[in-house]
Order: structure tokens, then sequence, then C-alpha cells
């Protein structure tokens, strides 16, 4: 399983928008789209970090390289 993780923006950290929570799973997302799913080229879609909620399961996505992710105490 992840190792739970804080996040921040610069000097904001990044708290979910459904329950407020603070701590989050990471994992990276690929922004697939129809076209290169129909050509067969989704391995060179753009990809996204993925954030989700260690409490509600809700994800957020950045698709920026400005995110900056910090280990969390389990």
């Amino acid at each position: 399983m992840a190792k739970p993780v804080h996040a921040q923006l610069g000097e904001k950290r990044i708290h979910c928008l459904i329950c407020e929570g603070d701590t989050f799973r990471e994992r990276e997302v690929k922004l697939n789209s129809t076209g290169m799913e129909f050509f067969n080229l989704a391995w060179a879609n753009e990809s996204a970090t993925g954030l989700i909620c260690w409490s509600c399961g809700y994800v957020h996505l950045f698709a920026n390289g400005n995110l900056s992710l910090h280990r969390a105490s389990e």
C-alpha cells in the first residue's frame, strides 16, 4: 500500500475539497484522449499527479510540476 503524504503548491498546503483532510496517497494518472486511444497511442498521453484523499477517497488531479510531496506519519 502507498505511503501517506502531505502536499503543497508553493507555500500553500493542499487540503481535500470534500472532507478537508490533508493526508493523501499519490498515484500517476494518465490523461487519456479519445484520439490517442483510437490510434492505440494511449502510452503517449500526458500524465498528472493524482492525490487520493486518505480519509474519503476523493481524487485530486495536478497536471503541473509545481506540486511538492512530503511523507506524513501514519
